[in-house]
């Protein structure tokens, strides 16, 4: 079973622009604007909630012990950070 390629930038960006009735380049500033703010609000404030959409947020994973695959030696991985997404209520109701 092959799994679904999904929506890639290019894609968004000519939906976007569809949407907007505005140029592919304009729309890509926008989708790029939206994403880097949202990058930013994760780095200072480690949460962002759009409303009828869904909540993004920061996963802190700690240090852990772990197995070297190719030799299965027990090797140490070091604490991570991640970023989460919960779908709200109504994305999950068009899905």
């Amino acid at each position: 079973m092959a799994a679904s390629k999904g929506m890639n930038r290019a894609e968004l960006n000519e939906s976007v622009a569809k949407s907007l009735g505005q140029s592919k380049a304009q729309a890509d500033r926008a989708v790029g604007a939206v994403l880097e703010s949202i990058a930013k609000g994760l780095k200072k404030q480690g949460s962002v909630s759009l409303v009828g959409f869904g909540t993004f947020n920061v996963k802190k994973r700690g240090k852990r012990m772990g197995r070297n695959p190719r030799t299965g030696e027990a090797i140490q991985i070091k604490a991570s950070k991640s970023v989460g997404f919960k779908a709200g209520k109504p994305l999950k109701s068009t899905l």
